[in-house]
């Protein structure tokens, strides 16, 4: 049996019921009986009309009123909440609370955590123990606990960024049921099959036996998820999932490298869609840069898809040797190439001429591929760039002909025979060749053999020790058909045969298609590739680089994570979690879904349970409620007593003072119960009109009153010494919570960091990181520089800063590094060395700029915010050395010996703020003359 969804914060105070029959005495109104007097004038009276009559009695529909409205204030102040309960009223059963915790519980976590800490609760109101039972981890020992420890346990569970497979976990619910005995159990469910989730339920039925269950699903909208992006010909599509119906629309962002957006896709769901896709029309240069794509509101890993090399749709130069294109086009080695790549690539001809020209073209082009049809000797100046471009990690694909089988040329993998191999041929007894069966290893695994291709002709390859580690492909008599082998970053790979119709029909095929699909994927991939550099690729593994928890934000690798093979393909697991993988320059996306993987809702009416929704599982404070309708009831009882007492005019004379009272008691109950006012968001329109008014900047509030007093001030110091220094004459500085304000309007924030301090709710950090991706600037100051001893790897230990880390470890934070001495923030407004504030010890960090000596647009990378950083950190304490008293004179003292100090303190300040306003200007040339006069260089 269930108890009664309802409970009382002060259950004592319903002894005022007892009373309701005194009320209803007192509120009956029985005046004294009148005595009759016989006096003869009054018969003049008779005549006359009252005007008004005084009952004997109140009425009792009026008197039920009243007892009504006395009863719903005394059940307020009892402090009455509507808050189910999950077990026997009275048990002492342990209870078991089992977690789904991969990434499709991510979007709704908050709801799932306040439901699991009312169940700790009503259990600890009966001295129960409580066990907690995440189901992504099926080798972790269930135990007992109490509810306090239970609390802290709870606190510290967090999302999988991947599917987990419930079913692990039964053997260890099994083994905790025998040795527990009767227990009770909820099961906190998110509602999404992501595979044997019908074997889980079946499997759950039967280790619970006659045990209680609740099953808590439903009340949450469905979790969304993405797969299979593909990056077309003419844009890029995604898949869009979920689980349950209804219409729906959204958007899905892209972005780059740097987390800056790229643009945005709308998608929609029918009534019962479970699948949709989102497209982004851009050019393919755009399309090309894309690392991100993700749901728009959506927090969860499966919500993320990482894009790699793999995806880019890459631009491939095509030169070919014959002349046959241009009197017989369908016959010409372009057309089957140019069908073939077509669909994953996009597909440049050399403009008519040399190959030489050709190939001299698409070198200037910087192209990442490049395919030589029956190209023969190459000139020497043009094989030297060649082979400088595949150092650099180009890939050349060369396909052979009359022309190849002719030449000496060392820019194929294997040493080649002159001329050709003729099969099937009068003057030969050798008959057409199939092909072999691909290597499991090799790059092309998996590809299905067609049994109707056969070769008539081909170049062969000089036989050697490591010819067969050289083999992509053979025939059935062993000799190769392609072969391929790494060269300093890059690749060159040979078919030995052409790429028309001439020497085989494997051009009409698809398989032909899905070869040349996978070489182009290694021309962007970091893996080795070939059977021959398969025996080096299968034991290359790359470590993991950057990492997505749960909700789908990028963090350090956990100590859990594992290196993967560099050829790695498959979803994210708990050795593999999603995210990127070896180097920063070229990376290996790993995803939480598989283009192939769909997702289901999960079918639970099998079980014998009790089905709760998340929302009934939250407490609802019922006193508002009752408070509002006792308030009405009290103001039906005025308008009566109004109208039975001959109007508003009587009303006011007799009951005035009553009624008064009453009323003021009701709004005051109301007052006292009611949530207290939040502070004006970033939503509202006098905080929108305040902030957009005048250029202002902002600091965040942390709640310490010393620290906040000596931030405002000295913000408000250094908006002064702009006004009196600079062009800009900013608003007075606003004090901000990041959780609740908006932060787009302030070009500058300046955060505090106070020891110790908790770190801010989710929902503030993915504000924070919103922020400064779309172009603001935080200005991170831990003011402990005086304290700061050295780490380990030379970045301060301090509690400040400890503090800072866990802040950042939330944040999408760029690499950093110490403000170099060429850095624009040195020449915004004044020309500085460091930037002091109450100390002079501490250094500053901003984003780490491309160091490439070669590229000219290094200096000015073009990316969101006009090269500024998203983020500066000090320990100086900047607003330590601004703030001022309002008599003027400073409010905290200088630690160093320089008189000057403070003075380069607000120089220091005016810097940052030219540079979060203004970019990176003072990096161009023009500027450079009066730089270096200033300079006296």
């Amino acid at each position: 049996m269930m108890g009664l969804p309802l409970a009382f914060t002060e259950p004592l105070l319903l002894i005022g019921l007892v009373s309701l029959p005194v009320l209803w005495w007192l509120l009956r109104v029985m005046p004294p009986r009148p005595r009759r007097i016989e006096f003869p004038p009054t018969r003049l009276l008779f005549d006359i009309a009252p005007r008004e009559e005084t009952p004997s009695r109140t009425p009792w529909w009026l008197t039920a009123l009243r007892l009504l409205a006395a009863a719903l204030v005394i059940f307020a102040a009892a402090g009455p909440i509507w808050n189910p309960q999950t077990g026997a009223a009275g048990s002492k059963a342990p209870l078991m609370i089992m977690f789904d915790d991969g990434w499709s519980a991510a979007s709704h976590w908050d709801v799932r955590v306040r439901a699991a800490d009312e169940l700790i609760a009503n259990a600890d109101n009966d001295r129960r123990a409580i066990a907690l039972v995440p189901l992504s981890e099926p080798n972790r020992d269930i135990t007992l606990m109490p509810a306090g420890a239970a609390r802290v346990a709870l606190r510290q569970l967090a999302p999988k960024p991947y599917s987990i497979d419930r079913v692990e976990t039964l053997t260890a619910i099994d083994r905790f049921l025998k040795a527990t005995g009767d227990c009770e159990i909820a099961w906190l469910s998110d509602g999404v099959d992501t595979g044997r989730g019908e074997d889980f339920v079946q499997g759950l039925g039967k280790t619970i036996g006659d045990r209680s269950l609740t099953v808590f699903e439903g009340g949450t909208s469905s979790p969304l998820a993405l797969v299979a992006a593909e990056n077309a010909a003419a844009k890029m599509t995604v898949k869009v999932l979920r689980t349950d119906s209804g219409i729906a629309v959204g958007t899905v962002r892209a972005l780059d490298q740097k987390s800056s957006p790229i643009g945005e896709a709308r998608y929609s769901f029918g009534p019962q869609d479970k699948e949709t896709e989102a497209s982004f029309d851009l050019p393919v240069e755009l399309r090309n840069d894309i690392t991100r794509l993700d749901i728009s509101g959506e927090r969860s890993a499966g919500a993320v898809q990482l894009l790699d090399k793999r995806w880019r749709r890459r631009a491939i130069g095509i030169v070919t040797g014959t002349t046959s294109e241009t009197a017989q086009p369908l016959l010409a080695p372009t057309f089957y190439l140019t069908r073939a790549l077509a669909p994953f690539a996009d597909v440049r001809l050399a403009d008519r001429g040399s190959p030489q020209q050709g190939i001299t073209q698409f070198l200037d082009q910087k192209l990442p591929m490049i395919i030589l049809a029956d190209v023969g000797t190459v000139a020497p100046e043009i094989r030297e760039r060649l082979n400088a471009w595949i150092d650099q990690g180009g890939v050349l694909v060369r396909f052979a002909g009359p022309r190849l089988a002719q030449a000496e040329d060392d820019l194929v993998p294997v040493k080649l025979r002159k001329g050709g191999r003729t099969l099937g041929g009068s003057l030969t007894w050798e008959k057409p060749q199939h092909l072999a069966a691909f290597a499991a290893n090799g790059p092309f695994a998996g590809v299905a053999v067609p049994k109707d291709v056969t070769v008539n002709r081909q170049v062969l390859a000089e036989p050697d020790a490591v010819l067969a580690t050289k083999s992509w492909a053979s025939l059935e008599d062993g000799t190769p058909l392609v072969t391929g082998e790494h060269r300093g970053k890059g690749l060159v790979s040979l078919f030995h045969v052409s790429a028309d119709m001439r020497w085989s029909d494997l051009p009409m095929s698809g398989t032909f298609v899905e070869m040349l699909r996978r070489v182009v994927d290694m021309s962007g991939y970091t893996a080795k590739p070939g059977p021959g550099v398969a025996a080096e690729a299968s034991t290359e593994t790359v470590a993991p680089l950057h990492i997505l928890d749960g909700f789908g934000a990028f963090g350090p690798p956990p100590a859990t994570a594992k290196p993967l093979p560099a050829d790695y393909r498959d979803r994210a697991t708990p050795d593999h979690p999603p995210g990127f993988y070896g180097p920063a320059e070229g990376p290996l996306a790993v995803n939480t879904l598989a283009a192939s993987d769909r997702i289901a809702a999960l079918n639970t009416t099998g079980l014998r349970a009790r089905h709760a929704t998340y929302t009934n599982a939250e407490p609802r404070d019922l006193r508002g409620w009752l408070l509002s309708t006792a308030l009405a009831l009290f103001l039906i009882d005025a308008i009566i007593v109004a109208v039975l007492g001959g109007g508003i005019a009587a009303l006011l004379r007799r009951r005035a003072a009553t009624a008064m009272i009453v009323v003021g008691l009701a709004l005051a109950g109301l007052v006292s119960l009611a949530p207290a006012p939040s502070r004006a968001d970033g939503a509202s329109d006098e905080f929108a009109m305040k902030a957009v008014s005048q250029t202002r900047l902002a600091y965040v509030v942390t709640g310490n009153a010393d620290v906040d007093s000596i931030v405002k001030a000295g913000m408000s110091g250094l908006t002064q010494f702009l006004a009196q220094r600079t062009a800009l004459e900013a608003g007075d500085p606003v004090g901000i919570d990041p959780g609740r304000d908006e932060l787009a309007f302030f070009p500058l924030i300046y955060w505090p960091i106070v020891p110790g301090a908790p770190k801010p709710p989710q929902d503030a950090i993915n504000k924070i990181d919103a922020y400064m991706k779309q172009g603001g600037t935080v200005l991170f100051d831990t003011r402990d520089a005086i304290e700061a001893p050295p780490g380990e790897n030379g970045a301060a230990q301090t509690p400040g800063m400890q503090t800072l880390r866990e802040i950042l470890s939330s944040l999408d934070v760029p690499e950093l590094e110490p403000v170099p001495r060429e850095h624009v923030l040195t020449k915004t407004f004044y020309l500085l060395r460091d930037f002091p504030g109450r100390f002079s010890t501490g250094q500053t960090w901003v984003e780490a700029l491309p160091r490439d000596e070669d590229d000219d647009s290094a200096q000015r990378p073009a990316r969101g915010g006009d090269g500024v950083s998203p983020i500066i950190i000090t320990s100086n304490d900047l607003a330590g050395a601004w703030a001022q008293r309002l008599d003027g004179q400073f409010m905290l003292p200088m630690s160093g010996g320089d008189a000057r100090q403070r003075e380069f303190a607000y120089r220091a300040g005016a810097n940052i703020v030219m540079y979060t306003l203004t970019g990176n200007y003072k990096a161009d040339q023009v500027h450079a003359p009066a730089l270096i006069e200033r300079l006296g260089q």
